[in-house]
Parts: structure tokens; sequence; C-alpha cells
């Protein structure tokens, strides 16, 4: 497998990860007490691809993927709004159900969009500007940190952009209170793609039997 198949497989399950979440998210669980939205295992899944492409190819292949991320996201939510709006075929009795699932409000849409992509954007820099740091060194600790960081930014954005001032009880003490929730449990799963992180950078560094000078990206020391 080469180097431009690895990418490519990698930005898949990244775009996987950002779409499952916005379109599985509207269901909320209860975990160790704490309720979350479903697409809260989805979600760090951008994370931990970000921060293995920005380590093996640098930091611009990874805005690179981020951008790419966001235009099919928003090509994905026309699709949806097209399909809620088109009348149903008669023998089609399940569009109330299709509609009431699908349909998110405008609100949260733009807090989703406004919050990926800020966090996305902080992560690719906290993630080089710890790299520098550390003369690239101490992996397990830049992906720890950048993805930390930016799940709280993430979050808070989200959260105070689609919840604040929608009724009284939504006042900015009681969305910090959800965000806390939301940020530890978001953290934890940070820390156990710790090992993954490493396995997935070492997958991307190891050349393919099928690579060819001519065909490998160029890797950022």
């Amino acid at each position: 497998m080469n180097q431009h198949y690895k990418l490519t497989l990698v930005s898949s399950i990244f775009v996987a990860g950002l779409l499952s979440a916005n379109l599985l998210g509207s269901k909320v669980t209860t975990i160790f007490g704490i309720a979350v939205s479903v697409g809260i295992f989805a979600y760090p899944l951008t994370f931990l691809m970000t921060d293995a492409i920005g380590e093996v190819y640098g930091k611009q292949k990874a805005k690179q993927v981020v951008w790419s991320a966001l235009i099919a996201q928003i090509l994905v939510l026309i699709l949806v709004w097209v399909s809620i709006k088109l009348p149903p075929a008669g023998r089609y009795h399940l569009n109330t159900e299709y509609v009431a699932v699908f349909s998110g409000s405008l609100r949260m849409i733009i807090a989703s969009l406004i919050a990926f992509i800020v966090s996305q954007t902080y992560d690719i820099w906290a993630f080089e500007w710890f790299k520098k740091k550390t003369k690239g060194k101490m992996l397990w600790l830049r992906n720890n940190l950048s993805t930390m960081s930016s799940q709280a930014i993430d979050t808070l954005l989200f959260m105070f952009i689609a919840f604040y001032g929608i009724n009284d009880k939504f006042t900015v003490s009681f969305i910090l209170h959800l965000c806390l929730s939301y940020w530890l449990f978001k953290i934890l799963l940070a820390a156990l793609d710790t090992p993954f992180v490493y396995l997935l950078v070492k997958w991307l560094r190891k050349p393919g039997k099928n690579d060819e000078a001519s065909d490998k990206l160029p890797k950022q020391a």
C-alpha cells in the first residue's frame, strides 16, 4: 500500500467520523450518569486522524483534509435539506419520522460548522506548536494536550452557539456545567486513543511494498 493510498484512507476515516457525529448526534444516551450525544464516539476520530497526518505529512496537509471535510459536510447538509423538502411518494409512509430524524435546527448546524473549523484549525496549530517545543519527541504528550484543549474549544463554542438563551434554563452557568461534563468524557476518550496514534503514525511512515521514490509524499522532519 503506497503513501498516497494511506493518506487517502486516513482522510476518508476523518470525513466518516465527522459526518457520523453530525448525522447520528441527535440521539442522547447516558454513560456513567452523564447524558451525552452518541456522536461523541465518532468525533474523536477526527482529532486522532489530523494529529497523525500532521505528525507524518505536516500541518499543511492536515489543513487540506480539514477544509475538504468542511466542504463535504456542507454538501451533505444541502443534500439532507433537499431530501427532507422533496415530497414523499404515496407508498412511503415514514416521511414524518424521516423528517424528525434528519431535521436539525439551523442554529445547531451553524454551531456545529463553526465549532468544527475553529477547533480543528486550533488542534493542527497546537499540535505543531507542541511538536516544535518538544523537538519532535513525546508524541503522547503532544497528542493529548492538543486534543484536550481543542475539545474544550469545540465543546464551548458548540454549546453556547447552539443552546445559550433558547429558554430560561440555558444560562451561562448551566451551559458551563454541561460543557464540563462533556469535556471530561471527551478527554477520557482522548487519553484512550494515545496507543492508536502511535500505531497509526508508525503505519503511515512504514514504506509500502508498492512505493516508488517518485510516488512518496514529502514528510515533515
